[in-house]
């Protein structure tokens, strides 16, 4: 007698998993940090703060995805890069506490895998930790049949990081008058890709198509460029010494809901943010689907980045030096806004002269 039905015959393929981690192990390996070896195959993984130098750590966690861009990476064909979109999304959110990311794990589900696909989006994945100084330290690659269309996949992120006890970023001591900072951002980073997608249908073109706002450059490719990593130039803002450039007092990833919702978020309650569009100029992919799509202005504002992808309040006399931090650090900096009383019901982000876009 044979021994009946399989795993296999049920569409898992354990070989094809076990390549993957052997495939993968190197890369992993080369994310290693001090605290953590980033070894792959254990049921866990350990990570030691003292040896990463923390003193009196707390830690932050954060979890995210990268939404519906994962639909245009697979009908793009192009899969390399989605994984410092993952890596991206959680420590960016990390850094706005003030914190380290320390390590990194991810969670790949797919119908049948493809051991070539799996090792391109987790090379992303590994170059995000990379960048962001984290080890991958581990994740999980589910094989699911019938839960996902052929040559579909999902990913989920998961990002620790610590912060010395006395060093949290909180947003409590900004005042009015203070200044916004705002980072450029790389592109349309990892939100609104639904509304990305709907555009691109109604623009009749195909990912394979030349970009309209970046010649030379196939569609697919431009709308994929992946989310900025961070966490190196904030840190280096956020750690420069405080007695002489008075510290950051707060930071916003500028994600879903655009301009408009989320820099309220690390903002007192009785004050709000006035932005100056004219301060920076609107990157020409955010004015393509603009005027593809008809969208106003405000609609822009509470969608995408626009150009904005992280912002950081400062105090008046401290904006000069810690933007000058930054510049060294590769960033775009300009100086977009101010911290206002909030008014009773009002707002508490205005972007003003959109006219500008």
């Amino acid at each position: 007698m044979g021994n009946g039905i399989t795993y296999r015959d049920a569409g898992v393929d354990i070989d094809a998993g076990n390549a993957l981690v052997e495939a993968i192990k190197p890369l992993a390996k080369a994310t290693a940090r001090a605290g953590a070896d980033a070894g792959l195959g254990g049921f866990g993984a350990f990570f030691d703060p003292k040896r990463a130098g923390f003193r009196d750590p707390i830690l932050v966690a954060t979890t995210d995805g990268v939404g519906t861009k994962l639909k245009i990476a697979i009908e793009a064909g192009c899969h390399d890069t989605i994984g410092v979109d993952l890596v991206a999304m959680c420590v960016n959110d990390l850094v706005v506490q003030g914190a380290e990311p320390l390590f990194f794990l991810d969670y790949f589900a797919t119908g049948k895998l493809d051991v070539e696909t799996g090792k391109q989006i987790i090379s992303g994945i590994a170059d995000g930790c990379k960048q962001a100084g984290c080890a991958l330290i581990g994740g999980e690659t589910a094989e699911m049949p019938g839960m996902y269309a052929k040559g579909d996949y999902d990913l989920a992120g998961f990002a620790v990081g610590a912060v010395e006890r006395d060093a949290a970023i909180t947003g409590a001591n900004v005042t009015e008058g203070d200044i916004v900072l705002g980072l450029g951002s790389s592109g349309v980073h990892s939100n609104g890709y639904s509304l990305v997608r709907k555009i691109v249908e109604v623009s009749g073109l195909s990912y394979d198509a030349d970009a309209p706002f970046q010649k030379g450059t196939r569609l697919g490719n431009a709308l994929l460029t992946p989310t900025k990593i961070y966490v190196r130039s904030c840190l280096a803002a956020i750690r420069t010494d405080g007695a002489k450039l008075g510290g950051v007092k707060a930071l916003a990833h500028i994600t879903g809901g655009g301009l408009l919702e989320n820099i309220p978020r690390v903002l007192p309650k009785n004050l709000a943010c006035s932005i100056d569009a004219t301060t920076w100029a609107l990157p020409p992919v955010f004015s393509w689907m603009r005027k593809i799509a008809g969208t106003d202005a405000q609609e822009m504002a509470r969608t995408f980045n626009c150009g904005i992808g992280m912002v950081m309040v400062v105090g008046r006399d401290d904006a000069a030096g810690i933007a000058k931090v930054l510049r060294d650090a590769g960033e775009t900096v300009s100086e977009i806004g101010r911290i206002t009383a909030r008014a009773p019901g009002a707002a508490g982000c205005e972007v003003r002269n959109t006219g500008h876009w």
